[in-house]
């Protein structure tokens, strides 16, 4: 199950400004300078986004640290999102390949990720790997650091960057705040603070529902 709080800043300065605010260090667990990783993201569905009305996201990224790159595929389902926070099924198998192969992932992800195979098989039901096609795609540089909060850790992904839809893009400009272990209430709290503190507002739309938003007002 994925945790997180997704929240928008009005420009790269301000969101990266963070990093040398006097109160980060007192959160951050590793403070000091970092190096973004690229990230490339498409998302697949069939041309009648059968995915899309069962609540589910197929995504394939392409990692770039500056050294090397290899490919993450995922699925994402069902969940909800209220005030920036969201929670939702997920699993994630690492590829070679930039294919989505629906049994291929189905085998590797049932053995690797803590969601239920049951649920994942919800996700993927009636879906053939021969029917999906590229949607839409995302691309950002993110910075990631380690935060700590009352009992909890969570990982913040600083995200610069462009989401492109059939002809039109928009900016990525947010912080990303996932729970990796501890409790939800700290997350909300930790978020809260940043709001406090920052421009930041919280933003309940995901990377992948802009896209099909421009991608939808593109033809518009």
């Amino acid at each position: 199950m994925e945790t997180e709080v997704k929240l928008a800043f009005k420009s790269k300065e301000e969101l990266m400004g963070i990093i040398n605010a006097d109160w980060f260090s007192d959160y951050c667990l590793d403070v000091g300078e970092k190096r973004p990783v690229k990230l490339n993201n498409t998302y697949f569905d069939t041309k009648d986004r059968d995915l899309m009305k069962k609540g589910t996201t197929v995504r394939v990224r392409l990692y770039d640290d500056g050294e090397k790159t290899h490919y993450e595929h995922t699925v994402k389902y069902g969940g909800s999102v209220v005030n920036g926070l969201s929670q939702r099924y997920e699993w994630n198998v690492e590829s070679d390949s930039p294919v989505f192969n629906v049994e291929e992932f189905r085998s590797k992800a049932s053995r690797g990720d803590d969601d239920p195979e049951e649920i994942l098989d919800e996700a993927l039901g009636g879906v053939k790997s021969e029917d999906l096609i590229s949607l839409c795609s995302t691309y950002c540089e993110r910075t990631i650091y380690t935060f700590g909060f009352g009992d909890s850790m969570m990982e913040a992904s600083f995200d610069i960057g462009k989401i492109s839809g059939g002809n039109k893009t928009e900016d990525i400009c947010e912080l990303e705040i996932e729970l990796e272990a501890g409790d939800v209430v700290d997350l909300k709290e930790m978020a809260q603070f940043i709001v406090d503190n920052t421009g930041a507002v919280p933003y309940d739309q995901s990377k992948y529902m802009r896209a099909i938003r421009l991608l939808d007002s593109a033809d518009e």
